[in-house]
Parts: structure tokens; C-alpha cells; sequence
């Protein structure tokens, strides 16, 4: 297989399947998915053939992603997904939870986009420091 990519196509790609290989990865210690391993170690040994040396490790054989790349704005990157996810999750769940309370159908799909809305907006103007739980 060939794909022709400009330099900064290729750059953009290290970041894509470096964060990829994070999502499948990162949580699953010795139970990993080897072959997106693999995978990774094959697309970043490109970098050596373009330059990019700074971009790339060898341990045991296998290129990885250099604590240069790594440390280059990648994981903000991953953590403002993560915070949108979260608070999406958050935000559906605690409306879920409400409407269950009341007696409302979770098939009122307008009536649960309108309460996560709510805390939506919440969340974007204080955050977490209005939440509580109550034992």
C-alpha cells in the first residue's frame, strides 16, 4: 500500500494514530492491543526517513513517540476531548436521573435535550463547583 502525503499531512497523521493507539490503550496495562502497538511503531519509523528524529524513541527494537512528541501539546489535545466527554456524560446521566425521578419517559427526547441543556450550561459557567452529593 502507498499514500503520498506532504510533511505536515504526516505530522497530522502521527497525531491522529498516536491518539487513537492512547484511546484504545492507555487504561488497558498489560491487556493491550498489540497490533495498534504495531501499528504505531510503523507509522512513526517514517519519522527517521523524514528528519524527524526528535519525534521518535527506539526501545527493544520498536520506534515509539518521543517524550519530545509526547510533551508537544498531544495530550492537551486528548484532555479537551476527555473534559468534553465528560461533562456530555455527566450532563445526559443527571438528566436521565431527573426525568426517572419524575416519572418522565426517557423517550422524550426534546424534554431530556432541554434538561442536559441545563446542565450543560451549568457546568460552562461554574464547572463542578456547584455540584453536591448528597449520602
Amino acid at each position: 500500500m502507498f499514500i503520498e502525503l506532504s510533511e505536515l499531512e504526516y505530522r497530522r497523521l502521527l497525531d491522529m494514530v498516536y491518539i487513537g493507539n492512547w484511546i484504545l490503550n492507555s487504561t488497558r496495562e498489560n491487556d493491550r492491543f498489540d497490533d495498534y502497538d504495531i501499528i504505531e511503531s510503523k507509522v512513526f519509523a517514517k519519522c527517521a526517513e523524514l528528519g524527524m528524529h526528535k519525534l521518535i524513541d527506539v526501545s527493544s527494537g520498536a520506534v515509539l513517540p518521543s517524550r519530545a512528541f509526547e510533551d508537544g501539546g498531544i495530550h492537551e489535545a486528548i484532555a479537551d476531548y476527555e473534559n468534553a466527554v465528560f461533562f456530555d456524560i455527566l450532563a445526559e446521566e443527571l438528566a436521565r436521573r431527573d426525568m426517572e425521578a419524575e416519572g418522565i419517559p426517557d423517550s422524550d427526547v426534546s424534554e431530556l435535550q432541554r434538561r442536559m441543556d441545563e446542565y450543560l450550561d451549568e457546568f460552562e459557567e461554574n464547572g463542578l463547583d456547584n455540584l453536591s452529593l448528597d449520602k
